[in-house]
């Protein structure tokens, strides 16, 4: 029996790994049903399309920035099982609101004065739930979890992450717009229930103040944090990864759309490839390096994930030749010669990313004291989050001024290179103190 399979049929894992599932499902289906709706209905025009994939981007990103700090704090501090439950239940209030916005859209009542706000509201609030959800769901594992246990844990997190990122993203590009409001509803009410099942996970510590000055907070977790050079450069090579990724995500409705002439359901079949990849990457990762929490892997991957990027710009650049005029569904996509090779692409950035960052994740919460896991785990998601709004903005701007999709894959390439030098570096950090065999 494999370490996987082991934590699988064991109960102080699997309802966590179950609401996670859930609640990653969640996310996409509502924020993959939303966007796709509203650039494939609402709008026609690639620069407003491009503007509201990031400004959507933006609004699930900033509670990251704004609130880790108090949630690490919590985390440490508090019951972190509880605040699962917690979070779990609001959960359910705020896909309500959501699913309000999408279904007022669909009969296009007030759909630019209210259901659009309704819904980048809830999609606001999702980014909060997801802000104190967090810093749990890896710094619980150590709790939980044996030493050899918790690199296949986070893997297993991180792969049934994506699985359900793909369940998720299917589901909204395929299924009608009214019965997505009623799936994410039905959704939260499950992983509601399967949360209540999670062990207790007491604090560790001794139980402090909590600083709800979110500014002073922020700055002070992220100082305290980066004095261990190790945690320093994961932290910063993470979030250069994510900033990738915010990029990419923002750039796939619109590219579909307007570069390769294909339906909603082709954008989501990318969503799909790319989370099935970071699924592959996850896995492999572990196979690789036996158990051992090693981030010396990190910088190969990253720089073959900015290889496959360069290739899907040039394949989307050869596959402009065609000159299509109709929008294609899936069928008629698979049908042209190029398009083995845009997925072929897609899953190797993927495949490359998930390899670059689940060995990094281990290592925050292995590497630091295990009641400060969630405090390291938060001041990664501020730097992240930070990172991703301005890789959002750039984008953002980068629409707005009329650069075309296509051209902004080479900005994710480019970033590929600095995540591969910080990659390096932290791998080096390892070395240095004698952390990783040579």
């Amino acid at each position: 029996m494999t370490t996987s399979t082991h934590l699988l049929r064991r109960s102080r894992f699997l309802p966590l790994f179950c609401t996670q599932l859930f609640n990653a499902f969640n996310d996409n289906l509502y924020k993959t049903a939303m966007v796709l709706f509203v650039v494939y209905t609402v709008y026609n025009d690639e620069s407003a399309e491009g503007i509201f994939s990031g400004v959507a981007s933006f609004l699930f990103i900033l509670p990251f920035f704004l609130l880790s700090a108090l949630a690490g704090q919590l985390a440490d501090m508090r019951d972190k099982a509880k605040i699962i439950r917690t979070v779990k239940m609001c959960e359910i209030g705020l896909m309500i609101i959501g699913a309000s916005g999408l279904y007022l859209a669909w009969k296009g009542i007030a759909v630019d004065t209210v259901a659009i706000p309704l819904m980048l509201l809830a999609l606001l609030l999702t980014g909060v739930q997801s802000t104190f959800l967090g810093p749990i769901k890896y710094a619980i594992l150590p709790q939980h979890l044996k030493k050899d246990e918790v690199l296949a844990g986070t893997g297993l997190v991180e792969a049934g992450t994506y699985i359900a990122i793909l369940a998720g993203t299917i589901l909204a590009g395929w299924i009608p717009v009214e019965w997505a409001a009623g799936g994410i509803i039905l959704t939260s009410v499950l992983g509601y229930l399967t949360s209540r099942s999670i062990p207790d996970a007491p604090a560790q510590g001794k139980v402090e103040k909590l600083d709800r000055h979110i500014i002073r907070a922020s700055i002070n977790l992220i100082r305290n944090v980066m004095l261990d050079r190790q945690i320093f450069y994961a932290i910063i090579a993470i979030s250069f990864f994510w900033t990738i990724g915010a990029v990419l995500f923002i750039q796939f409705p619109p590219l579909a759309k307007n570069t390769l002439m294909a339906s909603k359901e082709v954008a989501s079949l990318f969503l799909v490839i790319f989370s099935v990849g970071i699924a592959i990457g996850s896995v492999s990762i572990n196979a690789l390096l036996k158990g051992e929490v090693s981030a010396r892997y990190s910088p190969i991957s990253v720089v073959i994930m900015g290889a496959f990027v360069v290739a899907f710009y040039f394949v989307c650049r050869l596959w402009q030749s065609y000159e299509i005029t109709e929008i294609m569904g899936v069928t008629e996509f698979l049908a042209w010669p190029l398009a083995s090779l845009i997925m072929l692409t897609l899953i190797g950035i993927a495949i490359a990313g998930g390899m670059f960052v689940v060995p990094l994740y281990a290592f925050l919460t292995t590497r630091c004291a295990p009641d400060q896991a969630a405090r390291t785990i938060a001041a990664n998601n501020i730097v992240n989050s930070g990172s991703m709004v301005a890789g959002s903005l750039v984008a953002m701007a980068l629409s707005a001024i009329g650069v075309p999709v296509v051209e902004q894959l080479l900005l994710s390439a480019g970033m590929c290179l600095v995540s591969a030098w910080l990659g390096h570096r932290l791998h080096q950090a390892e070395l240095d103190e004698g952390q990783s065999p040579a």
